[in-house]
């Protein structure tokens, strides 16, 4: 593949809700461009895309992929991204190296709620974005339909460029409404005809929607507008190339991936009227470590500057690592610095990708993306650099993952190689977490819901061979006081020779929500030695790390040492810590303990007939919901629930609302647990205390 001028390329990521065909648009394109031989289907196994086991098994893509491909000598890098909720992160990463998103959507459904909650994550990503309607030859595909369900969704700046020619399994062609003319498909070819009679009234009606938002893309053309109710052809374009590079004309394509309709209708649009990255604003780029920015031009002779947005293992190809060039031109031999691992890396051969072949250039200019091998130390997220130019790109932002599962591993002494197996993993998958709590002995891993858990296992045993088994994970519950009192305790034993002697009294008293642990020394007259005072703190702390209700952490508290007593020979800082220790064990269940539980933040994203049914669930877990707004079709709802009853609700939502209902969590604070759920807790605690013996 040869070398391209920046204007001559354009960076695309295909979105949208899972099923709408955007593998399929690939898949056409990469046969209409000559990368494939056939139209690879995703329902038999023969994409060129989705080529793994995981994606074959599943009918779906997990992981994005880059399609590069020629046309009108123009090169396109296509970023086929997965519509599945659970690897959003593949869509953000790039998004990030994108200069236009195209939305795919089933034409049967019209927008639907996945599209939504990516195009809201997309809103401040500096894209330009189109819409291309797939399988409009289906049964019930309306292209006017589809076109208001834009429009309720995302305004009037989406006008259609086009129109259908023929309803549903009628349509057999298309009226272009930028030079109002018409063609018909028959087999690969297009034939030009005369805009049909019965099309002619909405085709000048769709014509006077877009002349009207490509008028408001600049001054001097609305003006022109306005004197004259309406613009010439040449303008008309002007108005379109303007507002699709500003974000504010979002143009509406129509056609069918499977049928073979209209994708070289739309190649020819995207070649012709997408930005290349150069009409795009640049990439921020700050100093290392900075908040500063600095002027970085999309220069093929400039400094060298690269964002790293994906990195993956190929099997028998090894590390790929996917890049941006933001400045200057990557060529093998170069010697470039990582800016977050301050380690430098050569620059072997370079390539690109057309589906799941790998396909070597010669070098990779600004703005251009392509693929690296075999580099050290480098991870999704890095920059690199000429070693003089301290910059750095900032990474992507991902979702904070919303599913939770306890990881255990079936072989005993395999608890490392899981932990190596995930952190290579996270590597290349930022999204997910492993968090080890040594409190309650489990490593607890985050994911961004059950299909990308249940893949990360596969990988752990594919890759790695190591088997896990998944449970429930236990719940972080805290414990605190609602009560005050005073204690004493007398630590005193003799047992010939020296004895151990330490004698404290203590006022026990709640601290604000939050306030953590504080200890007062409020000893006078010497009644306990300073050097002693320490001690006893001490022997507090340690019992703070189990509580006498479920053993959890106990949070919250002030503990004040007043008075005491000591002896000049057997007094010691261990008796002292002894003392203390169990003067706070048995004041604390006087103080009226109670449990608390993590409550998390959630925001739920419906159809609006599923509402009630979600709404009702969430009562059923102990939820409160704090309020509901309208987006579009569907509504969001905001809600608080506590963390013990959010156990698997992926699975459930999903099952709930037919796999359109997607949330996101955030850990929002700590709240007393209601009696009876408490009573059930602290059992469970105890039955495992005496199964441990």
């Amino acid at each position: 593949m040869k070398q391209y001028s920046t204007d001559k390329i354009r960076n695309i990521c295909l979105a949208g809700q899972r099923g709408s065909g955007k593998t399929s648009v690939a898949d056409a394109i990469a046969f209409h461009t000559g990368v494939n031989n056939r139209i690879g289907r995703v329902d038999d196994g023969s994409s060129l895309l989705d080529y793994t086991e995981a994606e074959i098994s599943r009918k779906t893509s997990v992981t994005s992929k880059l399609l590069a491909c020629e046309w009108n000598n123009t090169k396109i890098n296509l970023m086929d991204c997965p519509g599945h909720a659970d690897f959003v992160g593949e869509l953000l990463a790039a998004a990030k190296v994108a200069d236009s998103v195209g939305f795919v959507l089933d034409a049967t459904a019209g927008v639907e709620v996945g599209t939504t909650l990516q195009w809201k994550m997309l809103e401040n990503a500096n894209l330009a974005r189109f819409f291309f309607v797939n399988k409009i030859e289906k049964e019930n595909a309306h292209w006017k339909q589809n076109v208001d369900s834009i429009n309720a969704a995302f305004g009037k700046q989406a006008v259609a460029v086009q129109i259908p020619i023929g309803e549903a399994e009628k349509f057999h062609g298309l009226v272009d409404l930028l030079h109002m003319k018409a063609y018909t498909f028959e087999g690969d070819t297009r034939k030009d005809i005369d805009i049909p009679a019965d099309l002619k009234t909405d085709a000048e009606a769709a014509r006077e929607a877009l002349i009207e938002v490509a008028a408001e893309s600049d001054d001097a053309l609305l003006e022109k507008f306005f004197e004259n109710g309406t613009l010439p052809d040449e303008d008309v374009l002007v108005g379109l190339r303007k507002g699709i590079q500003a974000g504010t004309l979002y143009p509406v394509l129509f056609g069918s991936a499977s049928a073979n309709f209209g994708i070289k209708v739309l190649l020819d649009f995207l070649a012709e009227y997408l930005p290349s990255p150069n009409q795009m604003a640049p990439t921020d780029v700050f100093k290392t470590g900075k908040e500063d920015k600095v002027d970085v031009k999309l220069d093929p002779n400039g400094k060298h500057v690269a964002f790293i947005y994906k990195v993956i293992s190929e099997g028998h190809l090894g590390d790929m690592t996917y890049f941006k060039a933001i400045s200057g031109t990557m060529s093998q031999g170069l010697e470039l610095y990582n800016q977050q691992t301050s380690t430098s890396e050569r620059i072997g051969q370079l390539y690109t990708f057309q589906g799941k072949n790998r396909v070597e250039v010669p070098s990779v200019a600004a703005g251009d993306i392509g693929v690296l091998v075999k580099l050290k130390n480098t991870h999704a997220g890095n920059t690199l650099s000429d070693k003089d130019f301290s910059v750095s790109v900032k990474p992507v932002v991902y979702p904070n993952p919303i599913m939770d599962v306890a990881v255990k591993s079936k072989n005993k002494g395999d608890e490392e190689k899981i932990a190596t197996g995930l952190a290579k993993l996270h590597e290349e998958d930022p999204t997910f977490r492993l968090v080890p709590d040594a409190a309650l002995r489990q490593q607890v891993l985050w994911g961004q819901g059950s299909t990308h858990i249940e893949l990360l296992v596969e990988k752990l045993k594919k890759r790695f061979g190591v088997e896990v088994e998944l449970v429930k994970p236990k719940i972080p519950y805290r414990e605190t006081i609602k009560g005050k009192t005073e204690q004493q305790y007398k630590h005193k034993k003799q047992s010939g020779g020296r004895g151990q002697y330490g004698d404290v009294y203590i006022r026990i008293e709640p601290n604000e929500r939050g306030g953590g642990f504080e200890f007062a020394d409020e000893i006078t007259g010497g009644v306990i030695p300073s050097k002693y005072v320490p001690a006893v703190e001490k022997g507090i702390v340690e019992s703070l790390d189990h509580g006498g209700l479920c053993r959890a952490p106990v949070v919250d508290v002030k503990v004040a040492l007043y008075f005491g007593s000591f002896h000049d020979v057997d007094s010691s800082d261990m008796a002292f810590k002894i003392a203390g220790s169990m003067a706070f064990k048995e004041g604390y269940m006087k103080c009226k303990p109670v449990i608390l539980e993590p409550i998390y933040n959630v925001e739920i994203l419906v159809p609006e007939d599923f509402t009630g049914d979600v709404m009702g669930d969430l009562s059923s877990r102990r939820g409160k919901i704090a309020g509901m707004d309208p987006e579009g079709k569907s509504q969001r709802i905001r809600a608080s629930v506590p963390q013990a009853e959010l156990y698997q609700y992926s699975v459930d939502l999903r099952s709930m609302t037919q796999g359109q209902g997607f949330y996101t969590m955030e850990f929002s604070h700590y709240e007393e647990v209601p009696h009876d759920a408490a009573q059930k807790i602290i059992a469970e605690a105890q039955a495992e205390k005496e199964a441990e013996g």
